[in-house]
């Protein structure tokens, strides 16, 4: 029977961060991934040749001295990651009914845009913005405040958060704003925790919005680069890394996890076991309520997951620059109206009409430039929808007829938004396959195939989120329901877990290398691209093979 420090169940960039930490400290360290590639939603694949990211579409404060740099910076894995900055003048494009907004990096950059646009809300406009940021730097701020004197002039040092932090989203928006579309504007990145201004968090979305203020970065490589480096620095300090290994059990014996068990029947034992997965995975799958504090079901049993996704997996042949395609991504809503479009979207009949009220596009060929091969650009195209309200399958064969003409009348209707960015785009098309909550199920292994988590509402996040210490005495979570969600959150969460094992701070296992640095290029700017960038563009062009026939693939 095996022997291990720590089994980390998932390979998640949470997982996977607190196994470089657990083991440059000179633990023996054993990851466990029930995919075939590691990384969770982080993870990218290819079809036919052609590579695709599902989870991870944008990364932001990338730039030196900023948080996400020195986060890969501390844990030593900058030198095996390169970046490209999305268009600087436009990384995110707002199309809200005929009108189109683009968001530019840096927050005077943004503040001076939204004024030309909307002269009379200038006032308006410079107060919110100077509020979020304010709220996001003090939700920061918090967790490190230490000693009797910090703590105790706390209310002072986190006013703006204490003040606003107990309101709506939509709440603090209108007591700032008045004109609708500016609202729509301001809101269109909640689609980045995946619930409307009515019910999103405003400190959260303070949180998501101040990320990406400085604009937003794509990996080489999409979510992958950013796995394979991860992967190389768990393996790099000794640790080691399993996929195709489904753990079915973690094992408790005096109220102590001591390992897992595998669906073969393989027991592997631990002094630890950290768990990547989402609560209910964990606690209710892996753990048995018979092992649970009646207070800790009470909340299992109150807990709500977030959205969960439709995504198409796009090839076009043809050139999408003309149409005004570039690296920033796309939020396209049917109007103003984002609230009512989020419960469209959750309430509508996926089959039925003819596009979605709502829809994230984002062009991966123009964004990471290594990997255009001169003919097809790829596109994910993500829309949100309910679980609850798939239609049944019939007996869990999802390769059934009835699956397959859902696939169908879905893609169709994600073409019909793809074309009001695009027009004739269906006239282009390589390949189009759909992946849907069910393929969000079995490749992610979440509850209900969830995007973020948990529900990212008051209720459910900052001290009433689940602890990386859980009540059995040895076993840790970390990930999106953990700490916090997204690629900067759920890696964070994994430090936090590993400190905690540790018994060191957070900071401390940031490890400072003056040799450690992140390799970041423009992506809309080929004069600025070291030779290396060119020479794998040209490998892609002489190694290219055009996809022909393409059947509907097995794996979604």
């Amino acid at each position: 029977m095996e022997k291990w420090d720590t089994v980390i169940i998932g390979s998640g960039v949470g997982g996977l961060a607190a196994a470089i930490c657990l083991a440059r400290a000179g633990q023996k360290v054993l990851v466990l991934e029930q995919h075939y590639v590691p990384g969770g939603w982080s993870h990218s694949f290819t079809l036919n040749g052609q590579r695709f990211s599902p989870g991870v579409h944008y990364v932001g404060l990338i730039e030196e001295g900023q948080s996400t740099n020195e986060l890969y910076r501390g844990l030593g894995i900058a030198n095996d990651m390169v970046f490209f900055r999305m268009n600087p003048k436009a990384y995110e494009h707002c199309l809200i009914g005929d009108e189109q907004i683009d968001l530019p990096a840096g927050i005077e950059n943004l503040k001076q845009t939204l004024v030309e646009r909307f002269p009379n809300e200038e006032k308006n406009i410079r107060e919110y913005l100077t509020l979020v940021a304010k709220v996001s730097y003090e939700l920061q701020l918090m967790p490190k405040l230490k000693g009797w004197w910090q703590k105790v002039t706390v209310p002072f040092r986190t006013k703006n958060f204490g003040k606003f932090a107990l309101f709506s989203l939509k709440r603090v928006v209108d007591w700032h704003v008045k004109d609708d579309l500016l609202k729509a504007v301001l809101n269109i990145q909640c689609g980045d925790h995946g619930l409307p201004a009515y019910r999103a968090c405003f400190p959260v979305h303070c949180s998501v919005m101040s990320h990406y203020f400085e604009g937003g970065f794509y990996p080489m490589g999409g979510g992958g680069g950013i796995i394979k480096a991860m992967t190389n620095g768990v393996k790099r300090h000794g640790g080691e890394i399993r996929v195709k290994q489904n753990v079915t059990k973690i094992l408790i014996e005096d109220n102590k996890a001591v390992g897992v068990q595998l669906a073969d029947g393989q027991q592997i034992r631990a002094a630890r076991v950290i768990s990547n997965a989402d609560p209910s995975i964990t606690y209710l799958n892996l753990v048995g309520k018979a092992h649970l504090s009646k207070s800790l079901v009470k909340k299992l049993d109150k807990t709500k997951y977030s959205v969960t996704s439709l995504i198409l997996f796009l090839t076009l042949e043809m050139d999408v620059v003309p149409h005004g395609i570039d690296s920033g991504n796309i939020w396209m809503m049917k109007d103003a109206d984002g609230d009512q479009n989020f419960r469209d979207l959750m309430d509508d009949d996926m089959t039925q009409g003819d596009c979605f009220p709502a829809v994230f596009i984002s062009c991966t060929t123009l964004k990471d430039p290594v990997s255009y091969n001169g003919k097809y650009h790829n596109f994910e195209v993500v829309t949100y929808v309910d679980y609850d309200k798939l239609p049944d399958f019939g007996d869990g064969d999802y390769h059934s007829e009835t699956y397959k003409t859902f696939k169908e009348k879905v893609t169709n209707k994600l073409l019909n938004n793809i074309e009001k960015a695009i027009p004739n785009a269906k006239q282009h098309v390589v390949q189009a396959e759909l992946g849907t909550p069910k393929t969000n199920e079995f490749y992610i292994n979440s509850t209900n195939g969830n995007v973020y988590g948990t529900e990212k509402t008051l209720s459910q996040v900052g001290p009433f989120s689940y602890k990386n210490k859980t009540e059995i005495e040895n076993l840790f979570m970390c990930g999106a329901s953990t700490l916090s969600h997204g690629v900067g959150g759920a890696t964070h969460s994994g430090v936090n877990v590993a400190s905690i094992i540790l018994k060191c701070t957070p900071q401390e296992l940031m490890v400072e290398d003056a040799d450690q640095k992140l390799r970041i290029y423009d992506a809309e700017e080929p004069t600025a691209w070291p030779d290396w960038v060119y020479v794998k563009r040209e490998d892609k062009v002489r190694n290219f093979k055009p996809i022909a026939n393409v059947a509907a693939d097995p794996r979604f």
